[in-house]
C-alpha cells in the first residue's frame, strides 16, 4: 500500500500540472479577445501609445505565467 503513494502523488501532480497549462491557455485567449476591442476615431498617436501598453502588458502576463509554471514543477 505504501508503494502507491509516490506513483499516486505523481499522477496528481501531472494532472495539477495539465490542469495549469490549460488554465494559461484559457487565460491568454480570454485577455486576447479583451484587447482586441478598438474605440472608434482614436487619434493615431493614442492608438500607438495603447498598442505598447498592450505589449508591455502581455509581457507582464506571459512572465508571471512562466513563474508560476516553474514554481509548480518545482513541487
Amino acid at each position: 500500500m505504501n508503494d502507491d503513494v509516490p506513483d499516486t502523488v505523481k499522477k496528481c501532480l501531472d494532472i495539477l500540472d495539465d490542469s495549469l497549462e490549460i488554465l494559461v491557455d484559457i487565460e491568454f485567449t480570454l485577455n486576447d479577445e479583451k484587447n482586441d476591442e478598438l474605440i472608434p476615431d482614436m487619434k493615431l498617436h493614442n492608438l500607438f501609445d495603447m498598442t505598447e501598453d498592450v505589449a508591455e502588458s502581455e509581457k507582464i502576463k506571459f512572465a508571471e505565467s512562466k513563474l508560476v509554471q516553474r514554481q509548480f514543477q518545482d513541487i
